[in-house]
């Protein structure tokens, strides 16, 4: 008897873009998402009498930065989000930062929503362009880096 969900062990699912929004906004689709990740860090508890093992416990949780990489579009959403956190944006709001929340989505060919992570208070740290050469014909692409707080997996209902 199937079930909805495929069980460990069955096909893997495939993406084919990545849809990272902020508060709802759709900042781009990306072909490439890195640090999508978590560490715990263990504490480690040395009990007197006790010399056949070190107690551990979990400890602090450590979330890298995201990386995300694509060609170059025409929106200018990521360069909004960008100024409205950094720079004068940041300076107009008494040097505090503004957190938002952040959405990554893998889409498959078909573009239907495969799986969400929520981003907790997710703000943009690096923005590095295309690199421009005429002697060679090769793709115009931008790269964005985002520090946060952690993230929650939503799952995506069928067909959405």
């Amino acid at each position: 008897m199937p079930s909805s969900q495929e069980p460990l062990g069955g096909d893997l699912p495939t993406a084919n873009a990545f849809l990272f929004e902020v508060d709802g906004v759709e900042i781009g689709v990306f072909r490439e998402v890195q640090g999508l990740a978590v560490t715990v860090g263990v504490e480690e508890i040395r009990e007197g009498g006790q010399n056949g093992f070190v107690r551990k416990v979990p400890g602090r949780m450590m979330w890298p930065n995201l990386i995300f990489r694509r060609g170059l579009t025409q929106s200018d959403a990521l360069f909004d989000w960008l100024s409205k956190s950094s720079g004068e944006g940041f300076a107009s709001k008494h040097n505090k930062l503004v957190r938002t929340t952040g959405a990554v989505t893998a889409l498959d060919s078909a573009g239907s929503r495969l799986r969400s992570w929520e981003i907790s208070d997710v703000f943009p740290v690096r923005w590095k362009g295309p690199e421009f050469e005429t002697g060679r014909n090769v793709p115009l692409e931008e790269e964005l880096e985002v520090a946060h707080h952690g993230f929650k997996a939503r799952t995506q209902a069928t067909g959405s």
